[in-house]
């Protein structure tokens, strides 16, 4: 594509299959940011990588769930050299991701129990690449709240569909000037360069945000029991012989 068009990224989907590409190819998407949980680099990489086309960039990443079950924080960390583990204090995270030089964005901040508040934004402000205006898990005051911190802390803004189903990919994007690959959208991100925030509106927008939280709540039931009785068995757990004991001193349990 030119560099003179639009370069419009779903910048945090968690699925990613046949009907899901047709779909954002359908909706006008260049490309996806894929980050499914708990799944290692090299897997998401690889994935990314079968699905990606002339058509469509997949863009692996991953978003690292940092602090202990009672304080937990989300990181969405592009352009890693390494893998890095969920399961490891906040700082660990944060101190990782600018050591690899890779793009620090925050999802879904402020929202429910495992996100970035505003102390945390505040606190790494410095090393963030973007804030989350708009995920279709938000309700309306989410949303609103969200662009407010970034006003008030000066953070540039982005929007995804956080798609945990298939259907929600294209609920949101974020439209980018100037670029025109996986290589310059990690520069426009870290630069803070000028982007235009698109998410449904209407009957299509309120259908979204109840499909998928009526998905957070079975996610949230039996899934995630087993992770908490058995942490130790989740391949991105720091213990993970693939992390070679690096995170040892920053796992959370």
């Amino acid at each position: 594509m030119s560099v003179s068009e639009e370069y419009r990224v779903d910048l945090h989907v968690k699925v990613l299959d046949e009907a899901v590409v047709s779909r954002a190819k359908r909706v006008g998407l260049n490309a996806l940011v894929y980050a499914p949980h708990f799944t290692p680099l090299d897997r998401i990489e690889r994935t990314a990588s079968e699905y990606a086309d002339d058509d469509l960039d997949v863009i692996p990443a991953r978003e690292i769930f940092t602090g202990s079950w009672a304080n937990r924080k989300h990181v969405l960390a592009l352009d890693l050299d390494s893998p890095i583990p969920d399961f490891i204090s906040l700082s660990t995270a944060v101190d990782e991701c600018v050591r690899q030089n890779a793009v620090i964005l925050v999802p879904h901040p402020t929202f429910a129990t495992v996100s970035l508040g505003e102390s945390e934004l505040r606190t790494y402000h410095h090393a963030i690449d973007g804030i989350e205006l708009f995920n279709p898990k938000h309700l309306p005051f989410h949303n609103r709240r969200a662009s407010r911190l970034a006003d008030r802390l000066d953070l540039p803004g982005f929007a995804s569909s956080y798609a945990h189903i298939g259907r929600t990919v294209g609920a949101a994007w974020t439209a980018f000037e100037a670029v025109d690959g996986p290589e310059s959208l990690s520069d426009a991100l870290r630069t803070g360069g000028p982007r235009t925030v698109t998410h449904q509106r209407g009957a299509a927008r309120v259908a979204t945000t109840m499909t998928e939280l009526a998905h957070l709540g079975w996610e949230n039931t039996w899934t995630k029991a087993k992770r908490l009785l058995r942490p130790d068995r989740v391949p991105t757990h720091p213990g993970n012989r693939r992390y070679r004991g690096r995170f040892d001193d920053g796992a959370v349990y």
